[in-house]
This record gives C-alpha cells, sequence and structure tokens, in this order.
C-alpha cells in the first residue's frame, strides 16, 4: 500500500517504521528536518519537509495516488484539514485521523463523515491508554489484557510466580488441574526471549505467560500461574489531565478513587467534574501529600502526568510509601523497558496502545484488530475467515492444516457468540473470527495473506 503519515513523532515514527518492516510504501511529512532525516536513516521511506495540510506539501508526498492518509501530528486541527484537503483535491480513499480534544471527540458523529469532515477512522490516544489501564485495574496482577471479538475472548500477560500451581509442571498439566476450563498459552517469553508452548513445555517463575481464554475464566486461569491477587479497591491517580481525568471518570463508580492534581484551577475543575472522587491539590512528588493521599493503604497509585521523571520519581516514591502496585505512563520509549518489573510495576507506553489501534485499519485482509504487544516486541491479530475451502487458505481446513507463518499460533476461534479454544482438530469456517500470536512481527505479511479470499501465492 502507498501510505502517507502526517507526523514524525514517537507515534508517526513507529508507525511508519512498523509499516515499511512490511513492504509497504511509506512516506513521511513533518516540519522538523532533523526528525524526518534520522527515520530516513533508519528506515526505507521517503519524506517531505513541511506543513501536513498545505496542497503542495501533500501532492509532493504523492497523495495523487495514495491509498491511505494517516494524519498523527500533535495538532488536532492539522490532522483534520490534512484529511479535508486529501479528500477534496485527491480523492485519497482511506482517512486516518488522531484527535484528542474532547471538545471535537466528543461531537464525532456530526463532526466527521463525508458532508462535513471527511475523516474516515478517529483515533482518540487518550481514550485508547485510559481503556487499556481500566482493563489492567479490573484484572489485578496481570501484565497486559487486550480484547477480542467484542470483549468475549481475552489475551492476557501474567508473570508467574514461585509456588504458582503451575509453575515448575508441564503445560499439558493445565488441562488436569482446570478440567471444566478451556484456555491455550500462545506464547512464553523467558528473559526476553520468546518460546513457541508444546504440550511438554515447563512454566518456570519468572516466565511472563500468554494465555487465552473466554472472559468469564480469565481469572481462574491466571491462578494457576501466580497467587491470585484480591480485587483492588483503593485507587489513587496522579496527574489530572486528559487520561488521569477520564480514567476517574470511568472507575469512580466502581472503586474508591483519589486525584492528585498540581494545578489549582485544574484541581477545582475535576472536583466539580467528578462527583464521586477524592481530588488533592498537590504534586504527587511530595511525600507529604502522597502520605496525605493515604498511599500506604492504596492498591493501586497511576502516575499519569505528561511528565515521565515526575510520573518515574512519583512512583517510587509511592512504592516505597507502601503503595501494593504502580502503574506509570511512560512516553519516553527508552525509559520503558529501563524501569518496568522493578519497583514499577508495568511502565505504559501511550505509542505502542495507540498504534495497536492505527493498525487495525491499515493490515489488509481482513483483519479487524491488532495489538501490540510487549513493547512492540509480538503481536496479536483477530482476522475474519471468509470465502469457502477453495478460495480461502483457511475455511474448511483444521488449525492442524493451516501453513501457519514461523512464530505464529492460533489461540482461539469465535463463532458467533460461541468461544473455541484453539486445538489441532478444530475447523475453521466461514466468518469465524480466528485469533493469533505473533513472536515475529516480520511474519505479518504472511498471515495476511492466509486470509485474503482468492490470495494466489507466488
Amino acid at each position: 500500500m502507498k501510505i502517507i503519515i502526517l507526523g514524525a513523532g514517537q507515534v508517526g515514527g513507529t508507525l511508519a517504521e512498523n509499516l515499511a518492516n512490511e513492504r509497504n510504501d511509506i512516506t513521511v511529512i513533518d516540519t522538523d528536518a532533523e526528525r524526518l532525516r534520522e527515520l530516513g536513516d533508519r528506515l526505507d521511506i521517503g519524506s517531505v519537509h513541511g506543513m501536513g495540510c498545505y496542497p503542495n506539501v501533500l501532492k509532493e508526498a504523492g497523495a495523487e495516488d495514495a491509498d491511505m492518509l494517516i494524519a498523527v501530528t500533535n495538532s488536532d486541527e492539522v490532522n483534520m484539514v490534512a484529511c479535508q484537503v486529501a479528500y477534496s483535491l485527491f480523492r485519497t480513499p482511506s482517512k486516518i485521523a488522531r484527535i484528542r480534544t474532547a471538545h471535537y471527540t466528543s461531537r464525532s458523529d456530526k463532526l466527521f463523515n463525508e458532508n462535513a469532515l471527511p475523516i474516515d477512522v478517529i483515533i482518540s490516544p487518550e481514550q485508547v491508554v485510559t481503556d487499556y489501564i481500566r482493563r489492567l485495574i479490573e484484572h489485578p496482577g496481570a501484565l497486559q489484557v487486550v480484547n477480542f471479538a467484542g470483549g468475549r475472548v481475552q489475551l492476557v500477560a501474567v508473570r508467574a510466580y514461585y509456588g504458582g500451581p503451575l509453575v515448575g509442571n508441564e503445560l499439558r498439566e493445565l488441562r488436569k488441574h482446570m478440567p471444566n476450563v478451556d484456555t491455550r498459552v500462545a506464547a512464553i517469553f523467558r528473559r526476553g526471549r520468546p518460546i513457541i508452548p508444546e504440550g511438554n513445555t515447563v512454566i518456570e517463575a519468572d516466565d511472563e505467560v500468554f494465555f487465552i481464554a473466554a472472559k468469564n475464566d480469565i481469572r481462574a486461569v491466571m491462578s494457576e500461574l501466580r497467587r491470585l491477587e484480591h480485587n483492588y479497591k483503593r485507587i489513587v491517580i496522579a496527574g489530572g489531565g486528559n487520561i488521569g481525568y477520564r480514567l476517574a471518570k470511568t472507575i469512580q463508580h466502581r472503586y474508591n478513587v483519589k486525584v492528585l492534581e498540581r494545578n489549582p484551577g485544574r484541581a477545582d475543575w475535576l472536583g466539580e467534574k467528578l462527583a464521586q472522587t477524592v481530588v488533592l491539590q498537590g504534586l504527587a512528588t511530595d511525600r507529604d501529600e502522597l502520605l496525605r493521599a493515604n498511599i500506604e493503604n492504596t492498591d493501586v497509585f497511576c502516575a499519569l502526568t505528561n511528565d515521565d521523571e515526575a510520573n518515574i520519581m512519583a512512583s517510587l516514591l509511592a512504592k516505597r510509601l507502601g503503595a501494593r502496585k504502580v502503574m506509570t505512563l511512560i512516553s519516553n520509549p527508552a525509559y520503558v523497558d529501563l524501569v518496568q518489573g522493578h519497583d514499577i510495576d508495568i511502565a505504559i507506553s501511550p505509542q505502542q496502545s495507540t498504534i495497536g489501534s492505527l493498525l487495525s485499519h491499515v493490515r489488509r485482509g481482513d483483519v479487524v484488530n491488532v495489538y501490540s504487544l510487549r513493547r512492540g516486541a509480538a503481536e496479536a491479530i483477530e482476522a475474519i475467515a471468509h470465502g469457502d475451502a477453495k478460495s480461502s487458505k483457511v475455511v474448511g481446513r483444521a488449525i492442524e492444516d493451516i501453513d501457519l507463518p514461523e512464530g505464529t499460533t492460533i489461540g482461539a476461534i469465535v463463532r458467533g457468540e460461541k468461544v473455541l479454544i484453539a486445538h489441532d482438530d478444530v475447523v475453521i469456517e466461514p466468518d469465524d473470527h480466528v485469533i493469533l500470536f505473533l513472536i515475529d512481527k516480520r511474519r505479518t505479511r504472511d498471515v495476511e495473506k492466509l486470509f485474503q479470499v482468492g490470495f494466489t501465492f507466488f
């Protein structure tokens, strides 16, 4: 595909890297010439220096025959105007825009359509990250939780703890431990290296285990791999910006929530908007302010300011003062692997969360959901099987007969309301939602080909 990306920041740059590695024709537009040079040195892509919403700049980038425009600059207005120009002047078939401001997204049904602003897909990073954190809070002990098929199936990552019932045993023992629960371990990461699980694979303490199961069975499976944590009750959120506010608003009906916000005016506004949340004005890096928030009795501390260093320091301090679990928003990718797994339990990368949402709309072959896992090291895909045994490479075939790319496993199949955990003898039928796990993202294009009806292999 020929794709134009507006914005060479962390989201645009990461997206360009993902798509360029899959043999797409990528051109990136940005006003920062130095950033474009850095990307060009690393990736086989084109670049145009200029304002992405200007007609002449879009034309120079190849908008006249582009298949898709993805506008992810830091300006909602630039992103919106670029989509309008691409539609009006170049008839670009598909237009995706990152829109962050709630004043726009709250009226998206009236603002974004062919009769108004012709944007096909709206990506709201704040909402994506909010949903990500909410799922982690709802699943105590999980490192990552992603939904498939409208939430009927979930893929969950947990760290296997010493003393867990399955630790030290082969995977085939899982069925003996839980005869009434069907699940499949999709992958294991041991000391950072991926392992494709077999029946005789032995789970070790500290393994990062990705398993897939029906939503109602997730907690039972987690109990086999680690000590099951009690449900969270008390949440402290540092930072009352867009993400902190959205999270508090989403969870305040189910949890005891406190928000610590440094700006007095913003704190007053939050107090008016969040009727069931306690809003405290103060610095999250201040020991006395954390103690005032009763941090020593807090189940989860979420550091969600727009300052990485402040988030890290606040999280370290909260953990030392007794917070049971800390989740930290970190925009700088270099920091994420540096801090996660020590005093910081979960480092959340907004870029990786957003990338998955964007890739869902870029993938071919009836791919409907894409999730970036392990900070981009792996990927989970939901694809719909179409066609019949003659036109499809998967329909009418048992899982054991499908020629899956190396490092790829099928975890589950959703057939209507029914969840089928993937076993070798399960036959794929038309309209099945197939959930796949890839430990090697370079195989993504091969997976897409499997789900392209009538595709001829060369």
